[in-house]
């Protein structure tokens, strides 16, 4: 239901960056919401970045009057253990007061991200890291390997090799530019951040990428 509830509210209104008071918020309410429905998290945290928007919508959804829809992504902290990394949506009857708030799925979460908004993690994030790239590598695998059998079958109806040949060429030539771009990122480091937690930040980003685009 609550699901059903966000989308019959997205509307063709146009979206604006937005840093004011309905953030604060809306943040206020997600964590009342938690201690509400018995989750303890260390913290929840918005991203405060070009994600961050409000649609002023102005109509009532039943009895309630929403003035707007704050959209943006964020995070619920864990206790020395990766954060979860989601997107989050917040009604408004104005921009003081929040009437409803729902966390969703976030499709591209920042591994370097995950690993340090903790403060227990932030100076030695490199087992998260190393934890979060054995995980990427697997859901990689997997996908890789129903597509290999996918690709063996065609193969075989065709009496050649030509498909396995094609996505062994492609996977291959795909690690080469993944290894390229995240040595490219190394001087882009931000202060703060090792320069080899920041490459295997990447890489795992990347491969995560890799095993959406497989699915």
């Amino acid at each position: 239901m609550r699901f059903t509830v966000v989308l019959l509210l997205v509307s063709g209104t146009a979206f604006a960056q937005y840093s004011g008071p309905a953030v604060d918020t809306c943040l206020a309410y997600a964590k009342r919401e938690a201690l509400r429905e018995g989750t303890r998290p260390k913290d929840i945290v918005f991203d405060r970045d070009q994600s961050l928007m409000i649609e002023r919508y102005t109509r009532k959804l039943g009895t309630q009057m929403v003035s707007s829809i704050l959209r943006g992504n964020g995070a619920v902290v864990l206790d020395g253990t990766p954060s979860a990394e989601l997107s989050f949506v917040c009604l408004l009857a104005n921009d003081k007061q929040a009437v409803f708030f729902d966390w969703l799925p976030r499709i591209n979460p920042s591994a370097l991200k995950q690993c340090t908004r903790d403060d227990n993690l932030r100076g030695k994030p490199r087992p998260c890291l190393e934890h979060m790239l054995n995980v990427a590598e697997t859901d990689l695998t997997q996908s890789y390997a129903q597509h290999f059998q996918e690709a063996r079958e065609r193969d075989h109806a065709k009496g050649n090799e030509a498909a396995v040949n094609a996505f062994r060429k492609a996977n291959d030539e795909w690690g080469q530019y993944r290894d390229a771009e995240c040595a490219r990122r190394r001087d882009q480091v931000p202060q703060g951040v090792a320069v080899d937690d920041y490459q295997l930040a990447c890489v795992i980003d990347l491969t995560r990428r890799r095993a959406l685009d497989m699915r």
